[in-house]
């Protein structure tokens, strides 16, 4: 039998690449992080981790038990949330979501399932995907809002394996401009047409994207700003500091002073989708919230075709 305690030691020592890191995490000592990941060892007869001139890491037989750790202590976690719940007498729903996508999808799948679960309390938390699928995986959130762009999902191998993927929407991107600007009248661009052009970010993780699509239309892009708020850029673009690159959920159609003009393909995309957690048990209010969630994104997608 795998003594969990022990497992618990390889996660903080995969987690920080040292057995003196580990051991300050654990408020042990590093000879006693050594005896007990040498006893671990010993138990499933292979080695868990090698030292490098990086530090520790895993072996493949280690790597294979932190994936176990990790869906154990989830597990664990979740069976407690759900305890804590009983012995409460309420139930509790954690959503992790990005910003846009609480401000714009979340509102309108919550309303009829909150007027259909009164008792049931929403906890919402708001985190860009690296952080918010993470918590999927350990049990913190019930479900996560994320999205990704052309790469794959921003978890590591540990979090995939433990996490159901349900595409929600593709959200195209949309170049937006000072309503003055001499390429706002245009029915569609091609990014080879804003050549030139100063960029604001709305997303401090989209510079590495625009670079690349930039880069495939022949040009390079200048900057004129960062943001990590869409809102905030499309006030920066109104001003007439520069242009943006703003996905549709994220669009201000309060703002004045703004012309949203799409791209033609290739036309940068992020993909939207929900993650929730493998779990043993039967999660019928994340169920049904996940279903509320993709009638939602139907809608939009139906009203953004019209």
């Amino acid at each position: 039998m795998i003594d969990v305690k022990r497992l618990r030691i390889l996660r903080e020592v995969a987690c920080h690449g040292s057995f003196s890191k580990a051991a300050d995490a654990l408020r042990f000592t590093p000879s006693a992080v050594s005896q007990q990941i040498a006893a671990l060892e010993r138990s499933i007869g292979a080695p868990v981790v090698e030292r490098s001139t990086r530090g520790v890491v895993l072996t493949e037989p280690g790597r294979l038990l932190l994936d176990a750790a990790e869906a154990v202590f989830a597990e664990l976690h979740h069976a407690k949330e759900q305890i804590d719940r009983l012995a409460a007498g309420r139930s509790r729903l954690t959503i992790a979501t990005f910003s846009s996508g609480g401000r714009h999808i979340l509102p309108r799948a919550l309303t009829p399932f909150v007027a259909g679960h009164p008792e049931v309390e929403i906890n919402v938390l708001e985190r860009e995907p690296e952080a918010g699928l993470p918590l999927v995986r350990t049990g913190q959130a019930d479900l996560a809002i994320a999205y990704h762009f052309d790469g794959p999902l921003p978890v590591t191998p540990g979090d995939r394996s433990g996490i159901t993927w349900t595409p929600l929407m593709d959200d195209p991107m949309s170049v937006v401009l000072p309503r003055g600007h001499r390429l706002a009248g245009r029915p569609a661009l091609d990014l080879a047409d804003l050549a030139g052009e100063r960029w604001v970010l709305g997303c401090t993780k989209t510079e590495a994207f625009l670079r690349r699509y930039a880069a495939r239309a022949g040009f390079e892009p200048m900057f004129a700003g960062q943001t990590s708020d869409y809102f905030f850029a499309q006030s920066l673009v109104a001003a007439g500091v520069s242009v943006s690159l703003i996905p549709r959920v994220a669009l201000d159609h309060a703002a004045t002073g703004l012309a949203v003009v799409p791209i033609r393909p290739p036309c940068p995309t992020r993909h939207i989708g929900i993650a929730t957690a493998r779990r043993r048990h039967p999660q019928p209010l994340v169920d049904e919230l996940v279903h509320a969630l993709l009638a939602t994104a139907a809608e939009e997608c139906r009203s953004a075709a019209v």
